[in-house]
C-alpha cells in the first residue's frame, strides 16, 4: 500500500476520530464506540494472511513475563497510592469503599470489555499496520503509547492522557518483547484495576463506569445513581 494511503489512515484512526469524539456535541457511549473501531481493525487483521493470528492470544507467554510485569506493577502501584493519598486523600478507595458491588463488576468487565479491545487497536493494528511508519521498534512503541494516550482527551482532564502515556509505552513494549496480545492486556487490566481501586477511576468515569453503569441500569447508592455519585467525587476538596 502506498505510503500516503497508510499515513492518511493513521490519521483518521488515531487523530481525527478521538478529536470528533472528544468534540461532538452528542455525547456518545465510550465502549460501543471503541467496539465497533476495534472490530473493524479485528477484521482487517484476520483477513491479512501475512498476520500471525496467535499474536491475538498468546498467553503462553506471559508466565515468563509474570514476574517483570509483578514488580514493575507493585513499585508504580505503590507510588500511585502514595499520590493518591498525598495530593487527593478524598478520592482514596473512595469507589470500593461507597460502591463494592459496582467496584466488583468494573474489576471483572473492564478487561473484557474494554482492555482487549484497547489491546487489539492500539497494540495488534497498530504494530501490524503502521510499523513501516517509523525507524524502528522503539519508534513505534513510543507512536503507538502518544496515540493511546491522545484517545484519552475524550475523558476531558489532563490527568488521563498523562498517566496512559506511561502506561501506554509499558503496554506496547510488552507486546514488542512477547508478540502476546494476553499479556499486554493482563498488564494493561493490573493498572487500570487498581487506578479505580485507588480513586483515580473518577477521570476516565465517561468510559468503563459510565457504559457498565447504563448497563446495569445506573444502580443507586446512598439514594443516587452510580454515576452521578461518581461524577461528583471530583467535587471532594483535596
Amino acid at each position: 500500500m502506498p505510503r500516503l494511503f497508510l499515513v492518511l489512515e493513521f490519521v483518521m484512526l488515531y487523530l481525527a476520530l478521538p478529536l470528533a469524539y472528544r468534540f461532538s456535541p452528542v455525547r456518545l457511549p465510550a465502549l460501543p464506540f471503541l467496539w465497533t473501531v476495534s472490530g473493524c481493525a479485528l477484521w482487517r487483521l484476520l483477513r491479512d494472511p501475512r498476520f500471525d493470528r496467535t499474536r491475538l492470544w498468546n498467553a503462553g507467554r506471559l508466565p515468563a513475563s509474570l514476574p517483570a510485569i509483578l514488580v514493575t506493577f507493585a513499585v508504580v502501584a505503590l507510588l500511585l497510592w502514595m499520590g493518591v493519598r498525598w495530593f487527593a486523600p478524598g478520592f482514596e478507595w473512595n469507589f470500593i469503599r461507597r460502591h463494592p458491588a459496582f467496584w466488583a463488576v468494573v474489576m471483572v468487565a473492564y478487561p473484557v470489555l474494554s482492555v482487549y479491545p484497547q489491546g487489539v487497536l492500539y497494540r495488534a493494528y497498530f504494530f501490524e499496520r503502521f510499523a513501516t511508519l517509523f525507524p524502528g521498534q522503539w519508534a513505534t512503541i513510543l507512536a503507538s503509547a502518544a496515540a493511546f494516550a491522545f484517545l484519552h482527551i475524550v475523558f476531558r482532564n489532563p490527568i488521563a492522557p498523562a498517566l496512559t502515556l506511561i502506561g501506554g509505552i509499558l503496554f506496547a513494549f510488552r507486546y514488542a518483547e512477547t508478540s502476546s496480545l494476553a499479556t499486554s492486556s493482563f498488564e494493561h487490566a493490573l493498572y487500570g484495576c487498581w487506578l479505580f481501586t485507588v480513586g483515580l477511576g473518577v477521570y476516565f468515569y465517561h468510559g468503563t463506569f459510565a457504559t457498565i453503569g447504563s448497563l446495569m441500569r445506573q444502580p443507586k447508592c446512598e439514594g443516587q445513581p452510580v454515576g452521578l455519585a461518581l461524577t461528583r467525587l471530583r467535587d471532594i476538596p483535596r
